[in-house]
């Protein structure tokens, strides 16, 4: 069993924004395998399914970024997953350009508060990543309004290139290995 688990923050405030590319592959695997990410647990919405016969849980945790480790660290104990290869984190990366993605085995969170949370919970780095490019703004003090701020259509439409590569990716991980989609993908 896979725990596939997006980071961002509550979609109602927060959707359309660089910082929920997390929630937004998220929606994209349930809706291309219509899986309903509609129950409630651990302060997260979630959904269950099968995808390329493995069996799957799809996790957006609801307590906002920068404490998603926490509904990730209870999903983690409650369905006994003692691999961490097994809990694949997608998440937005001001580092990678826009429509692209990056996929790592394990390494650090960098700077992501979600990534921090989740590694502090989980106690390891030791898990895979899919980090999906919002690109960088053009001012530092601009970090907070630039991943928070609703983007329009044009951006959206740009950013959902990568929500697509990322979907893409969870798949080849899935039917093949994280190898397979690092070469494929990266």
């Amino acid at each position: 069993m896979y725990l596939i688990v997006g980071l961002g923050n509550p979609e109602q405030e927060y959707s359309n924004t660089r910082h929920n590319m997390g929630f937004d592959v998220i929606n994209k695997i349930a809706s291309l395998q219509d899986i309903k990410i509609t129950k409630k647990k651990f302060n997260s919405l979630y959904g269950s399914g099968e995808i390329e016969g493995e069996k799957v849980v799809l996790i957006k945790p609801q307590t906002y970024m920068n404490s998603s480790g926490e509904a990730v660290g209870k999903f983690v104990s409650y369905y006994k997953i003692n691999e961490p290869d097994k809990i694949l984190v997608i998440y937005d990366d001001m580092d990678t350009q826009v429509g692209t993605i990056k996929i790592r085995k394990k390494g650090g969170p960098g700077t992501h508060n979600g990534m921090k949370s989740v590694v502090y919970e989980l106690a390891t780095e030791e898990f895979p990543r899919i980090r999906v490019g919002i690109g960088k703004p053009l001012t530092k003090t601009d970090m907070i309004d630039y991943v928070i701020k609703k983007v329009d259509e044009k951006t959206y439409d740009e950013l959902e290139k990568g929500i697509d590569k990322a979907a893409d990716a969870v798949f080849e991980i899935l039917k093949n290995d994280i190898d397979t989609a690092m070469n494929k993908y990266n």
